[in-house]
């Protein structure tokens, strides 16, 4: 299944609406780097891949953008462990 993700500039965060209902990965970009804070799915929507259409819009967006990875978000950090394409992006003050 496919979603329309945006990057909200102004709330600093990529989103999915379904319906009445937004899902999102909130971010701060400081310098060269992109640190992932939190993700939030609601519980309604869970289970239909939107948090991974997140994590991998964000991821992509870094990449384009040439910034380094901070995943402080515990879903990004294991969807980057799962996912070794996006490995390269994080940054090394973020790795062990």
């Amino acid at each position: 299944m496919s979603f329309q993700v945006s990057n909200n500039m102004l709330k600093h965060r990529f989103e999915v609406e379904i319906g009445a209902r937004t899902a999102f990965l909130n971010y701060r970009e400081a310098g060269n780097e992109i640190v992932f804070t939190h993700t939030e799915v609601p519980s309604a929507l869970n289970g239909r891949g939107i948090g991974t259409a997140l994590a991998k819009a964000g991821l992509e967006y870094a990449r384009t953008k040439e910034l380094r990875v901070v995943p402080q978000c515990s879903f990004v950090a294991d969807f980057i462990r799962m996912h070794p394409q996006y490995q390269s992006l994080v940054a090394a003050s973020a790795e062990g």
